[in-house]
């Protein structure tokens, strides 16, 4: 008898060993986004990817300032995004694609998770951080969502940096509208975006996203970025979440705030919430990339491309950026 217990205590012990302990959730944490899409090593030089990286150091470094400082995570994403936007490398801002009429229509979005307020701007021409735009919708103005010159004439009436159309165009994206409108696609020309998601030390979370669309779209057209539950969303009680993709995909399958559902309603993590909800807009034909930020701490930086620009930093030291999916 003595030896069955023996035997049983040892497989016991033995089993809780093979348990994983939970990792701590970090005391603060923010992921980052610049789109996702075809992204292989073979097409990309070592310039462009050095370049690339910096850029999203950069903005890693900008939220992480906020947050160890003991920021609010919307400050923090709207601060990782503005460098995004500033940074012609990226889909946002300077740099932006351009419509078949030549100029760059923007648009933003910014949630915090606290209350769930929300401010979004679409068509954007002149704003030279339409993030910033979202922010004054969000908090000025009681509404959630404006679009076109009227955007533009708000947030110069508030004081806010305004450029000429002129300041967004470079010419890689004008050499990607030739090659767009005379009938050659490069993978690489067709859409992007950048976003960010955090958690602050109180455990409140933030979401942003910003963009400058698709290459060569219809003058008018919106995608899922400005558009709240589609391309971002961000709840205290679920999860905060960026999106990059095919925007009429990802607006039919409301990809954030699906995601947010699940983790909130089917207890699932921020990694199977994400890759549940990105299966729903690959039936659909579309393609894209999410970053996901739960309540619990746990996050996820999922796509179904060849790639996805993106990185992570939190309180205990860790930063990473990756731009390939093997990565």
């Amino acid at each position: 008898m003595r030896i069955v217990f023996l035997a049983i205590a040892a497989a016991l012990l033995s089993a809780c060993a093979s348990v994983e302990t939970p990792m701590a959730k970090p005391e603060w944490t923010l992921l980052i986004h610049g789109g996702a899409g075809v992204m292989r090593r073979a097409e990309m030089t070592p310039g462009m990817d050095a370049a690339y990286r910096a850029g999203l150091n950069d903005a890693l470094e900008a939220g992480s300032k906020v947050l160890a400082g003991g920021g609010l995570a919307v400050d923090a994403v709207e601060a990782a995004v503005r460098v995004l936007e500033d940074n012609p490398s990226f889909n946002a801002g300077k740099g932006a694609v351009l419509t078949r009429e030549g100029v760059a229509e923007l648009d933003a979005s910014i949630m915090d998770g606290r209350d769930r307020n929300a401010g979004a701007v679409a068509q954007v021409r002149t704003v030279k951080n339409p993030i910033r735009a979202a922010r004054l919708v969000m908090e000025t103005t009681g509404r959630v969502m404006f679009a076109g010159k009227e955007v533009d004439a708000m947030a110069a009436k508030a004081g806010l940096e305004i450029v000429p159309p002129e300041y967004f165009i470079t010419p890689r994206r004008l050499d990607a509208l030739k090659r767009a409108i005379a009938g050659d696609w490069q993978p690489m020309d067709r859409h992007g975006t950048v976003g960010a998601v955090a958690m602050d030390k109180a455990g409140n979370l933030a979401a942003a996203t910003s963009t400058g669309g698709m290459n060569a779209k219809p003058p008018g057209r919106v995608g899922d970025s400005p558009i709240i539950g589609a391309g971002t969303y961000a709840d205290n009680a679920s999860c905060a979440v960026s999106a990059t993709g095919d925007g009429e995909h990802f607006i039919r399958a409301s990809v954030a705030r699906m995601i947010c559902a699940r983790v909130q309603m089917q207890g699932m993590s921020a990694e199977q919430a994400a890759s549940a909800t990105l299966d729903e807009v690959a039936a659909l034909g579309g393609t894209g990339g999410v970053i996901v930020l739960s309540h619990d701490g746990s996050a996820a930086l999922r796509m179904n491309t060849e790639g996805m620009f993106r990185g992570r930093a939190d309180a205990t030291g860790f930063r990473r950026m990756g731009i390939y999916a093997d990565e």
